[in-house]
């Protein structure tokens, strides 16, 4: 069984809940998927970063991440899977606001100036999160590849409009959801 089933069936299992929640996006839903009880998951994270890693394996980046929290357990994964088959990946943190203190950075980790990125979300509605990290990204002087998440709930047009490659490993049809 692939690395992709084995996620879909951990994301049945543990990621879908059921009542009236508002989303980050300020539209109100009556599920919410907890992508973050998969991929900080011990058996269902390392199936993230291996379904992510073979989802955009014809794109070229050396560096993933996005804006912090959805994108964050998403990015270690990745880099986890990826020194897993001996390749060499770093990731990213992208705050909602510069820092007022310490180095005042806005993205965290490795220098992103220059780089070919990968900008991440767990799960996108809107893909308003996503596009305000690319645009951070960008002004720190990334290479914004394009944008890939676990879960496609509705940001595909967003995305495309703003030029950008888009990457869902599942959307809410594979879920059954839709």
């Amino acid at each position: 069984m692939s690395a992709r089933t084995r996620l879909l069936q951990q994301i049945k299992d543990k990621a879908v809940v059921h009542g009236r929640v508002i989303l980050s996006s300020g539209q109100e839903s009556d599920r919410y998927l907890d992508l973050r009880r998969v991929a900080l998951d011990g058996e269902a994270g390392p199936l993230v970063g291996q379904t992510m890693l073979d989802l955009t394996a014809d794109l070229e980046y050396d560096a993933v991440g996005g804006l912090t929290m959805g994108a964050d357990p998403v990015a270690a994964a990745m880099l986890h899977a990826a020194a897993a088959r001996g390749e060499r990946l770093d990731a990213f943190v992208v705050r909602k606001a510069g820092k007022a203190h310490g180095l005042q950075r806005r993205i965290e980790g490795p220098d992103v100036t220059g780089r070919r990125v990968l900008a991440l979300e767990d799960t996108s509605t809107t893909g308003s999160s996503v596009l305000t990290a690319v645009e951070a990204l960008r002004e720190a002087g990334a290479e914004v590849v394009a944008v890939a998440v676990i879960v496609e709930r509705g940001a595909a047009p967003a995305i495309e409009a703003a030029g950008l490659p888009y990457y869902a490993a599942f959307d809410l049809a594979d879920l059954g959801l839709d």
